[in-house]
């Protein structure tokens, strides 16, 4: 006898339009139901946002091939995660929203609520002349500080994340000193491209992924 796992029916709402930027343009909310065998895991990987983030919850990071997430064919690496059963994870620690996905064990259909984004999220700082701090620290490529109020708070810059370019030049093999001296001499608008650097170290195989 053999078993088969129906493949997820998926329903998709757009609920409501959110007015901020995310990666130059707006995003949207939508829904979708996850069906799941009981005791199976949603097989996923969370990671936090960033401080700095115009709407702080977790992002999917990494899905196993074969779990319910991945087969619903409806969820990306980068999709912000809103709410679960209708329990919000805005503004929640990240042990609390994965405690809150482990106990979905136990369930045969979730309710999600989705911001979809890619992984790479897009900073614009203008900085007018030398003069004004770019406000934010970095120490080997990911951003460890970020000065409240500041241009590169305003330029979506956030607390946590790897820095993947800057001005259209790669600077994922580039020692801290270069990236630092390369952000101190630039003026006027400053293009960076940033994932969280969890996210960084799943994709590039430096860490291994831990489903739940």
């Amino acid at each position: 006898m053999t078993s088969s796992i129906s493949q997820t029916q998926t329903t998709v709402k757009r609920c409501t339009m959110f007015f901020f930027f995310c990666c130059c343009c707006f995003c949207f909310v939508f829904l979708l139901y996850v069906e799941k065998q009981k005791g199976e895991s949603l097989g996923v990987v969370i990671v936090e946002s960033g401080w700095g983030s115009i709407l702080p919850t977790v992002i999917l990071a990494s899905m196993l091939n074969s779990g319910p997430a991945a087969r619903s064919g409806r969820l990306s690496v980068g999709d912000q995660i809103m709410s679960i059963n209708d329990t919000s994870l805005v503004g929640l620690p990240l042990a609390t929203c994965q405690g809150i996905i482990k106990g979905l064990k136990n369930q045969m259909k979730v309710k999600l609520s989705i911001v979809s984004c890619p992984p790479v999220t897009t900073v614009l700082i203008k900085r007018p002349d030398l003069k004004f701090q770019l406000g934010f620290s970095v120490q080997n490529g990911i951003i460890c500080s970020l000065m409240r109020g500041g241009i590169a708070e305003r330029g979506g810059v956030r607390v946590g994340h790897r820095i993947i370019e800057i001005n259209g030049q790669s600077v994922v093999a580039m020692a801290h000193e270069k990236i630092v001296q390369t952000l101190s001499v630039s003026v006027g608008e400053i293009n960076m491209k940033t994932m969280p650097a969890v996210m960084f170290r799943l994709l590039t195989g430096q860490e291994t992924p831990i489903y739940i």
